[in-house]
């Protein structure tokens, strides 16, 4: 069957269109400001075979890692129609305890297999665990939430109320957490929806003809990206503060070979996994890798699973990126993640110069913290990351105050955030002289400043406390970040990972990283 370039890019765009609208039902659904206001959720679709044609403009951590869960999924069940299944699990496809994502088959006319699969994942902001948010200094999963294999939660169109029961009885904030499950299923029909419509456009055997050349037209252009590196072995190493359990930096070391139209990534020579929860696992490793690569590609290349075809991934079996069970994983997803997307830069950059950028903050500073709001009567969990400063280029200055790399998350909106919870932001501005000095200056951190008005449990994971991002080609490195509680009229510095209570009237106060310089002064 004959499919020109103007009816691939068509029906790209169709797709990628399914996922996007996939991903504002979701947003408009949920309950949480985790997802309504920060947008902390990624949507796709994906072949019969569980591989990836199209995914929304969301979160690249996310988007990478979810083909595993949607094949655990289908290894674990043929799903029917009408059935929707959902899994958290890291060690089943899963980036960490508060992202779950859930997986329905797409069935056409009175076919007996699926044609498709949908899946979006979200992260909720409380799965229960040992401290509120789910995101604490664990020293194994099960101190982390609940945790969930593959497991049918919608048969016959309707919410199986003992599997939703037994989610809610583990979590803090229990009618949050069925609003944004109710907001995932009602996404995923909206998907549904939209895939029949377009199979009655197209036909089913157009249908696959169109999505194997999708496929294939991805697989062209990552290698023809990589044939444009120079041949060789280019390798980068770099850490983690902590884990936060063990004073130690955590150090992940990465060769990347280029060979033709071929690339193998080796993260052999990293550090075993931790004690703490900075484990990542293969899946992460795989997000981390599939981003790189893309960005290496300078046209609007449909991003979907053949860009992985040409690229090998060995990512050794114990180590911190790709642990095993049952190591903490709650800050694989969002520190270690940024630090292996750092060391596959920094070896890159070595054959492509300037195509690189200086690392950015490298990490997401991420905050949760939780308690009993006595002001309006009820208990209440919150999760945010912060943003930092971009790395600079050959071209230009980096971006100030922005969320980089493995995440692609909003800010939640000073209004919506004191609405909600019983806080107050104090400072939000921009962290002046944050950013590596060099010929191009890498971007500026954040400050932002939380007054509590009740009590509260509060966990900080952050990284690049010790030492800030590095710079590239003669350019300095970024500012580290730093935290620190004001209490009784004085600022006390806090570790970059680490767990406290506040009491009524305390201050928080987080200074992001700024990003590295580029090039020399």
């Amino acid at each position: 069957m004959k499919i020109g370039p103007i009816d691939l890019e068509l029906f790209r765009h169709q797709l990628v269109s399914i996922a996007e609208e996939m991903g504002t039902v979701l947003r408009k659904t949920s309950y949480s400001a985790n997802i309504k206001e920060r947008r902390d959720y990624s949507c796709a679709v994906y072949t019969a075979d569980g591989d990836t044609v199209a995914m929304g403009d969301h979160m690249p951590v996310h988007l990478g890692a979810m083909p595993l869960s949607v094949r655990h999924v289908m290894k674990a069940f043929q799903l029917r129609r009408g059935e929707v299944a959902i899994v958290n699990d890291p060690f089943r496809g899963g980036t960490h305890l508060p992202d779950i994502t859930a997986v329905m088959p797409v069935y056409f006319g009175k076919e007996k297999a699926p044609r498709f699969y949908l899946a979006n994942r979200a992260h909720h902001a409380d799965v229960g665990g040992m401290s509120p948010g789910s995101m604490p200094m664990a020293r194994e999963i099960y101190q982390e939430g609940i945790r969930i294999p593959p497991t049918i939660l919608v048969k016959g169109g309707h919410m199986d109320r003992q599997i939703l029961d037994l989610i809610l009885a583990n979590v803090r904030t229990p009618e949050e957490r069925e609003g944004d499950l109710l907001a995932q299923y009602m996404s995923l029909l909206r998907g549904q929806a939209r895939l029949r419509a377009l199979e009655k456009r197209h036909g089913s055997k157009r249908l696959q003809s169109l999505m194997t050349a999708l496929l294939d037209y991805s697989e062209r252009m990552m290698r023809a990206a990589i044939q444009r590196l120079p041949q060789g072995r280019y390798t980068f190493e770099d850490c983690l503060d902590s884990d936060g359990i063990t004073p130690e930096p955590v150090r992940i070391r990465v060769a990347i070979s280029i060979a033709g139209s071929e690339a193998t990534v080796d993260f052999t020579g990293s550090d075993p996994q931790a004690a703490g929860p900075v484990n990542a696992n293969y899946a992460i490793a795989m997000a981390a890798a599939m981003y790189v690569f893309r960005c290496l590609i300078r046209e609007d290349v449909p991003f979907t699973q053949g860009l992985m075809r040409p690229i090998h991934l060995i990512a050794p079996e114990g180590s911190v990126v790709n642990a095993r069970e049952p190591a903490a994983m709650a800050a694989g997803n969002v520190e270690a993640s940024q630090r292996i997307t750092d060391v596959l830069l920094g070896a890159l950059s070595k054959a492509a110069p300037d195509l690189i950028p200086a690392a950015s903050s490298g990490t997401m500073n991420n905050l949760s913290f939780g308690g009993w709001d006595s002001i309006h009567g009820r208990a209440f969990a919150y999760y945010e990351t912060i943003a930092g400063g971009m790395g600079a280029n050959s071209r230009n200055d980096g971006l100030s105050a922005t969320h980089t790399h493995m995440t692609n998350s909003w800010n939640t909106p000073i209004e919506a955030f004191e609405h909600l919870y019983p806080l107050r932001i104090r400072a939000y501005r921009i962290r002046k002289g944050s950013g590596g000095v060099g010929k191009n200056r890498g971007g500026e951190g954040v400050e932002r400043q939380y007054e509590f008005l009740v009590p509260a449990d509060v966990t900080i994971l952050s990284d690049r406390r010790a030492q800030g991002p590095y710079g590239l080609h003669g350019g300095e490195r970024g500012g580290p970040g730093r935290n620190a509680l004001l209490r009784g009229g004085k600022f006390s510095p806090l570790a970059a990972k680490v767990n406290f209570q506040v009491n009524s009237g305390d201050l928080l106060r987080i200074e992001s990283p700024g990003g590295g310089g580029w090039g020399p002064r």
